[in-house]
């Protein structure tokens, strides 16, 4: 097939990858304009962008698609279906409507559970012990096309949204390559309960309160792990929690119940395995503990 493929982070080049293996002709990739970034703040393209290069496929940057010129060079690709995974863009009518097949999206959520920019992220943080990947034929509405696959993926208490993210990629491009092999199909209407949104996650969100149940802390800081990455102060330094467990343990919130990064949550504990401080990489406890020590009663806010 002839397709258009639309995409921008690193979820979307697993599905691009798996196009060309199986043996899509991609006529072109739509993805975000380049960056600055880094020190230098030097524009930088888009996870896809550089894939797309390297395969010698041409890449189209615009910042939106509203425009009758854009549309009508979209248009003129003669496309037998676009393929939409983590675009960033909302495609107009005229886009939807112009792919032979119409367009086909990757989401990463079990719909119509988690509709929106964030459902990785807010899968975690809402406590689900499952989630999926569903493949939905797009229409204007945000994420309420018929799915013609979905597949359930299980939450653990030591998922992350750094794992989970590199687990629905990979299931996500795997599905897509079977939808096109019969894209012609119809697919199941969403049903009209159980909708819920994943808002965009604000960095707000990141501050770690111990003020909840030890599972809840955890799910909030995996949840976020390892971007933005969830954060507290101990004694004055940032530190980001990327990785925990929930522990018995009792105390005032936020207190360190013994010298092994053990907090007190308002019901529980949580022991902290892996984390990061400010201007560092990411590390182990133990690795850290013997450059930064943590005693019984200091207080994590």
């Amino acid at each position: 097939m002839r397709i258009v493929f639309m995409g921008t982070p690193d979820f979307s080049v697993s599905t691009l990858k798996a196009l060309i293996e199986a043996g899509h002709e991609i006529i072109c990739v739509y993805s975000q304009p380049p960056k600055p970034a880094g020190r230098g703040m030097a524009l930088k393209e888009t996870p896809v962008h550089e894939y797309s290069k390297s395969q010698g496929i041409e890449v189209r940057t615009p910042k939106s698609l509203k425009g009758e010129d854009e549309q009508a060079a979209f248009i003129a690709l003669h496309a037998d279906a676009a393929v939409v995974v983590a675009y960033g863009l909302l495609l107009p009518t005229p886009v939807l409507e112009a792919p032979k097949f119409g367009c086909f999206n990757v989401h990463a959520s079990k719909l119509p559970r988690w509709r929106g920019a964030a459902p990785i992220q807010r899968a975690i943080m809402d406590g689900d012990g499952e989630t999926g990947v569903a493949i939905m034929r797009m229409e204007a509405g945000l994420d309420t096309g018929p799915v013609m696959k979905m597949v359930p993926v299980r939450i653990t208490e030591h998922t992350t949204a750094g794992t989970l993210h590199d687990e629905l990629a990979a299931v996500g491009a795997k599905l897509m390559v079977e939808v096109l092999q019969k894209p012609e199909l119809p697919g199941a209407q969403q049903p009209t309960h159980g909708v819920t949104y994943a808002k965009k996650i604000d960095k707000a969100e990141a501050h770690i309160s111990f003020r909840h149940p030890a599972p809840q802390v955890r799910n909030h800081i995996h949840g976020l792990s390892p971007f933005p990455g969830a954060w507290c102060l101990v004694d004055g330094t940032r530190l980001k929690l990327l990785e925990v467990e929930v522990v018995s343990g009792t105390g005032e919130p936020g207190m360190a119940l013994d010298d092994k990064l053990t907090f007190a949550c308002a019901s529980g504990a949580i022991r902290v395995t892996k984390l990061q401080r400010e201007g560092k990489g990411p590390m182990d406890a133990a690795t850290f503990l013997r450059g930064f020590a943590v005693p019984a009663g200091a207080k994590a806010e």
